[in-house]
């Protein structure tokens, strides 16, 4: 009986330590996450990914490549094989993987861009994200010394990169399928970016005609875009802000992962702007990650500390975006939340003008 009692008050001390060991993992798996991510930031920038696109290569021969140190090479590779990111044989050869096929600058819906915006501006706000907490200002402009836009209109390259990163998530949102486009001929999509959503909503409905509202830099990304899919006939292009007036005409009109980039104030100044430009009752569909009620967990909310370490925005709840859009001049028919099978997608807002 004493072994027996011994037995089971191992076990029960033994519970908890396991319990201890299982949090201690968890939270440093947290803590070390980073540390892949400039992994494959390095990856990314040294453009490894296209070296490997060809087939199977040594670290040596992929250092001599990229210019790079063949140990430094192996390391990180080593460690992202570990992960799944790259894959290593028995010969100590490095090869893709689907996730690391994304890194090729050539894949569709490469990720690359974004690899490198996340691993360089993106990565150093968050080093002052407890700036952004303690003061509700954006740890960019602590740690650049401007707004991120700002930032973006001084250094081309930069925005260059951030719009194509931006353009690779253009994948249409699934939610969006719910919206209908019976009747519609024109689709606006203000603030569209590199032109790769609407690319897609033309390439899939060859009936429409697509209207693009963004600055400059955009809208000659756009162009490149457009034109690549065919679509230069079916397209047009308008430089503008859309603080300042969105054009006349469509049918239907997209606000697409803008909102969230703003304050509460600055997107009412957006759906105010877009409300002038549409009769009573012309459509607006709003696509954003929608931050659902409640705790639990949610990548919207994860996403929006994004937004707290990059800009003056935030992600919002589906009633959060019904108040903007009443206040604008609007009202909600739908709303789509994003598929539990795709929790990183966006939800659509159907609204109307009033």
């Amino acid at each position: 009986m004493s072994g027996n009692g011994r037995k089971n008050g191992s076990d029960e001390e033994s519970a908890p330590d396991r319990g201890k060991a299982a949090a201690s993992r968890t939270l440093l798996g947290a803590l070390t996450g980073s540390w892949v991510a400039q992994a494959c930031y390095a990856a990314a920038v040294l453009g490894i990914a296209d070296i490997l696109a060809e087939g199977p290569k040594g670290a040596a021969e992929i250092a001599g490549e990229c210019d790079a140190h063949p140990d430094g090479v192996h390391r990180i590779l080593r460690a992202l094989a570990s992960v799944g990111i790259f894959e290593q044989d028995e010969q100590d050869r490095f090869s893709l993987t689907p996730v690391s096929a994304l890194l090729r600058s050539d894949a569709p819906n490469s990720m690359r861009n974004s690899a490198i915006m996340l691993g360089e501006e993106v990565f150093r706000s968050f080093g002052s994200l407890v700036h952004a907490v303690r003061t509700g200002t954006p740890a960019f402009d602590e740690v650049h010394g401007v707004p991120m836009y700002t930032y973006l209109q001084e250094h081309k390259e930069v925005a260059r990169t951030f719009n194509a990163a931006l353009g690779s998530r253009g994948a249409v949102p699934a939610a969006f399928a719910h919206c209908s486009l019976d009747g519609v001929r024109t689709v606006v999509d203000i603030g569209g970016g590199n032109g790769n959503l609407l690319a897609e909503v033309l390439t899939d409905r060859p009936e429409l005609h697509g209207v693009l509202l963004e600055l400059p830099e955009a809208v000659s990304q756009a162009r490149q875009r457009l034109a690549a899919a065919g679509l230069t006939d079916r397209t047009t292009l308008v430089e503008g802000s859309f603080f300042e007036e969105v054009p006349t005409g469509g049918d239907l009109y997209l606000l697409s992962r803008c909102l969230h980039n703003w304050t509460d104030e600055k997107a009412l100044a957006i759906l105010r702007t877009t409300r002038a430009a549409l009769p009573p009752g012309g459509r607006l569909v709003i696509l954003e990650k929608l931050i659902p009620a409640g705790p639990g967990p949610s990548q919207a909310k994860v996403y929006d500390l994004l937004m707290l370490a990059m800009v003056e925005g935030r992600n919002r709840t589906a009633p959060e975006y019904r108040a903007l859009a009443e206040k604008a001049g609007f009202e909600v028919t739908a709303v789509h939340p994003a598929p539990a099978t795709d929790p990183n997608g966006e939800g659509a807002i159907e609204v109307i003008a009033v």
